[in-house]
């Protein structure tokens, strides 16, 4: 149900919340013993904010390609082996 799965998503954040400033600080340190100076840290940074926003315009990609046909998986029709979703619904 989706009221488990945001509770579940809540702790989640709680649990985060709790350790986020030693996470960060752990991952400043490691980047600091790599030798990355401000510029770098910034760079790596960015690339990851970028993967991030296109992984995120996939999924959106998925779900508005499912509305269309209600076909979830477009690789296999692509493939030439598709699959009858919610058949006998």
């Amino acid at each position: 149900p989706p009221s488990e799965i945001v509770g579940f998503i809540g702790l989640i954040e709680l649990g985060f919340a709790q350790i986020k400033d030693e996470l960060e600080a752990d991952c400043e340190a490691r980047m600091d013993s790599a030798g990355w100076d401000a510029a770098k840290k910034d760079s790596k940074r960015a690339i990851e904010l970028n993967n991030g926003r296109a992984a995120q315009m996939g999924i959106l990609a998925l779900m508005v390609h499912e509305k269309l046909d209600n076909n979830p998986y477009i690789i296999n029709s692509l493939l030439g082996a598709p699959v009858d979703f919610n058949a006998g619904f």
